[in-house]
């Protein structure tokens, strides 16, 4: 089977996984191509909706995978009992539910050994979170599919110093290890900054004031990022 670009990412991340839970799986794409190539022994694929549910099963059928890949209704981690996972994959969805999901799953989260986190939005929030709540992140990557930028992480229990603003919102592993799709992403990024900090000019108020310093302070962080990339 052929992955897009985001999943292939993230079926990456959870290479050596033997017991899988995918949550909020809609298709269960990445635990069956983990099942078929990379050696996952079981998974559970997870979702709060039946039809994505219904969907998953159709594609689990057809790859001949019943006995090793089972769904789950689930909002969340809920209905993840202790043992069954050592990797828990969370994709797909937006920062703020990410967070809600290992908050509200904590107890069910415990025996699971390695996160894999794909937020759609508020990432820098999701990279505090973790490290407040005594998560390590070992690993990221960001790729471009259809246009748009997709960070992902690998997380594991441990403790870890705090970083810097840039690195919270762009990534430290990113950065430090120079990454190309973070590069054109910062481009990007401070190109829109400094249209929308050029169109303030001329104009007065509070709001515009603290607008400025917002954009101000939003390409500072860009700027650290990008010496850090050598750019």
């Amino acid at each position: 089977m052929q992955l897009s670009t985001r999943l292939s990412a993230v079926a990456e991340l959870a290479i050596g996984a033997r017991r899988l839970a995918d949550i909020g799986t809609d298709h269960a794409y990445v635990p069956i191509y983990l099942a078929l190539y990379k050696n996952l022994d079981r998974a559970l694929a997870m979702d709060i909706n039946p039809g994505p549910l219904q969907r998953a099963q159709e594609h689990i059928r057809q790859y001949h995978l019943e006995d090793r890949i089972q769904t789950r209704l689930s909002d969340g981690a809920a209905k993840l009992r202790p043992g069954e996972a050592d990797t828990a994959v969370i994709a797909g969805m937006g920062g703020a539910l990410t967070i809600r999901i290992l908050t509200e799953g904590q107890k069910n989260l415990e025996s699971v050994e390695t996160l894999v986190l794909q937020p759609q939005s508020e990432v820098e929030d999701v990279r505090r979170f973790l490290h407040r709540q005594g998560y390590c992140i070992l690993r990221e990557n960001m790729v471009k599919d259809e246009g748009k930028y997709y960070p992902m992480m690998l997380v594991r229990r441990g403790a870890q110093e705090m970083w810097t603003d840039a690195e919270y919102r762009y990534g430290r592993h990113l950065i430090r290890e120079k990454n190309a799709v973070l590069r054109e992403y910062l481009q990007k990024e401070e190109q829109t900054y400094r249209k929308i900090f050029a169109g303030l000019e001329g104009k007065t108020g509070d709001h515009i004031a603290r607008r400025r310093q917002e954009l101000t302070e939003m390409l500072e962080q860009i700027g650290a990022a990008e010496r850090s990339l050598g750019m």
